[in-house]
């Protein structure tokens, strides 16, 4: 059986646990390394069964707690090399944190089996990851996405649980109150994804197969998390599809809810 868990999942922060009976990983440590641990603990997970890290890019929110957590417990780090690179130079990176880069092939970690898929992010090299359980469960993890490329699309696609970003509602974003350019780098190809392209990500990926969806990175300025679930419902409902029969579909609020199958 397979767990997953949103410990957090904001522009404030982000940290997914994903386990097996055999360990877990995570992907990022945006929070406080006790903030992580305590968000582990009230899952029932020790930061000892933490078999690896996986960096998906250098942005604070998914590296901050990161140099404390991963030093305290030796913990294996795995992260693309334009990322490496990145978390270098900003001093993330020291003697007690075993790095690795990760390549297209991917690494095995607790069991599961982890590849990353390039993602289309104003950073250096940012990547999303698929995660296939010893018995065969497949997760994906699609976040801090400008846009769904084909690479995208072609990774994700298929699986069984998908964390997709939903991260803004383009009106609320014009309406808000950032300045002009984070505005305008939100809504690029390097930026974020919205509610309606992910709404129109999420039916594609109905229609492979994918029955567990997650919508995850919503902007705590410019989303609510009802609006971006009823974006994704609605278009599934207008297409046919059964919200607990065809479909199960939650918003990722930092509550430690875990998702099991």
């Amino acid at each position: 059986m397979a767990r997953f868990c949103p410990l957090f999942s904001s522009s404030s922060g982000n940290c997914i646990y994903i386990g097996t009976s055999n360990g877990g990983i995570l992907i990022d440590v945006g929070v406080s390394a006790k903030r992580t641990v305590n968000a582990l603990e009230q899952i029932g997970v020790s930061p000892e069964d933490i078999s690896a890290i996986f960096i998906t890019h250098e942005h604070s929110d998914h590296i901050n707690g990161l140099k404390v957590f991963a030093g305290k417990y030796s913990m294996d780090v795995w992260a693309s090399g334009g990322t490496l690179s990145a978390l270098g130079e900003a001093g993330i990176l020291n003697e007690k944190i075993n790095i690795h880069e990760l390549s297209s092939g991917g690494a095995e970690a607790a069991g599961m089996f982890v590849r990353p898929f390039h993602t289309s992010h104003d950073s250096a090299e940012s990547v999303g990851y698929t995660i296939v359980t010893p018995d065969d469960k497949r997760i994906a993890v699609a976040t801090d996405l400008g846009i769904v490329t084909p690479e995208v699309m072609n990774a994700i696609y298929g699986s069984d649980l998908v964390m997709l970003e939903s991260n803004h509602d383009v009106d609320l974003l014009k309406r808000g109150p950032y300045p002009y350019y984070l505005k305008q780098r939100i809504l690029s190809n390097r930026g974020h994804l919205s509610n309606e392209c992910c709404a129109e990500t999420a039916l594609k990926l109905l229609d492979g197969g994918t029955t567990r969806f997650v919508l995850g990175h919503l902007s705590r300025h410019n989303n609510v998390p009802q609006l971006a679930y009823e974006t994704t419902n609605s278009l599934f409902t207008m297409h046919g599809a059964v919200n607990g029969s065809d479909f199960l579909l939650n918003v990722a609020n930092d509550d430690g809810k875990v998702i099991s199958f």
